[in-house]
């Protein structure tokens, strides 16, 4: 019995790949409804740091591993004392706080975007101008967006660090990108590595809202991002799938913008497109197999659906035309059964696979087009 922490559509996608291997899953999760839930072989409806909860998981299963993005630590930590923890809490640790994570980043010779750590209020008074503009983090809880502010200025900055309660941050300028990408990879307890292809994301206020496959960069700029998530992965003895997304400057320089100890949104396009899943990657590893083939089989464009599809033509939530979607030729959906669409909430993504990017952009554009969905130019 494989033990998760997370109820997430991660863990759904990844409990869909444990089964297809004709393993279990244990999910405890606070949502006894939630994604994963839904499907789970049995589930600890638990908050995360219930010791009660977590003795219920360890009796349960005897590898743990996870979903989503904060977990925490110390979670991991007790469960370690009773299986193997995958990925372990020093991974996640060092994920979770944009301070480790770029002092980490930095120690295996990888760049980083030039920053500065907001402490407290007096170190707003070293900060160098060559940081602005720039984009104050809260060195903790950040996601799609989340804990996150633009800033022009020192005064603007102060403002905003203190609007977000004082907390620890990173203030990283902002730089001119020509793209963003990202490389998902995969390390077993063996060493053994697995990188798939290449992904090239475009967000959308802070939310991924395109990923296609391969990115339009050149095959250098490819190995080197393969590369450097490589590096990131042996260097913290890292088990299980490991997102490593980066910014592409111009004259094809990479910059590490952040690590996710966890499959990962841009990586969904693998379910089809390629011979083995992100998901059933992290199964692998925790089941003990040897790791997949990552090749791609076909190009491919993967579309976030958010809870915005449902309103786009009423004030009260309207289900998509699924049925429309699911016409279209090499087009595939996937509902991550939440039954509460909310602005901005992950919903389902659809992936469309394309003998040649030409093809698998123009089912994109067509689903786009059916559904409503604010991709930016994400399909140019």
């Amino acid at each position: 019995m494989i033990g998760l922490l997370g109820g997430g559509q991660l863990g759904r996608m990844m409990i869909q790949a444990a089964h297809a291997l004709g393993e279990r899953v244990v999910v405890l999760d606070p949502d006894a409804q939630g994604p994963a839930a839904q499907i789970a072989d049995q589930v600890i409806c638990s908050p995360y740091t219930d010791s009660d909860g977590l003795g219920q998981l360890s009796a349960s299963a005897q590898v743990f591993t996870t979903e989503f993005e904060n977990v925490p630590a110390e979670s991991l930590r007790f469960l370690a004392r009773h299986g193997r923890t995958m990925p372990d809490a020093r991974s996640v640790a060092v994920a979770q706080d944009r301070i480790d994570e770029k002092q980490f980043i930095v120690s295996c010779g990888i760049d980083v975007a030039p920053h500065a750590v907001i402490s407290r209020l007096d170190d707003f008074d070293d900060l160098e101008e060559s940081l602005f503009p720039g984009i104050l983090k809260s060195a903790r809880l950040g996601y799609d967006g989340k804990g996150q502010h633009k800033v022009d200025t020192a005064a603007q900055a102060r403002a905003a660090w203190q609007s977000m309660g004082s907390v620890a941050c990173v203030l990283e300028k902002r730089l001119p990108l020509e793209r963003e990408i990202s490389v998902i990879c995969a390390r077993d307890q063996q060493g053994a590595l697995a990188v798939f292809p290449v992904g090239e994301n475009t967000h959308r206020h802070g939310i991924l809202a395109v990923t296609r496959v391969p990115a339009a960069v050149s095959s250098a700029v490819a190995e080197q991002a393969c590369q450097a998530a490589r590096q990131i992965a042996q260097s913290l003895a890292y088990v299980g799938v490991l997102c490593v997304e980066f910014f592409v400057l111009s004259g094809g320089r990479l910059i590490v913008n952040e690590i996710a100890p966890r499959p990962h949104n841009s990586g969904h396009y693998t379910i089809e497109a390629c011979e083995t899943s992100q998901f059933e990657q992290q199964v692998r590893i925790c089941s003990g197999r040897p790791l997949g083939d990552t090749g791609l089989k076909s190009c491919a464009i993967m579309l976030n659906v958010l809870g915005d599809a449902w309103f786009k033509s009423s004030a009260s939530p309207v289900e998509p035309d699924w049925e429309a979607v699911r016409a279209q030729p090499d087009v595939y959906v996937h509902l991550y059964g939440k039954s509460d669409p909310r602005v901005g909430r992950k919903m389902a993504h659809v992936t469309c696979l394309g003998g040649s990017m030409d093809e698998a952009l123009t089912r994109a554009r067509i689903v786009a087009d059916i559904l409503g969905l604010d991709v930016g130019d994400g399909l140019a």
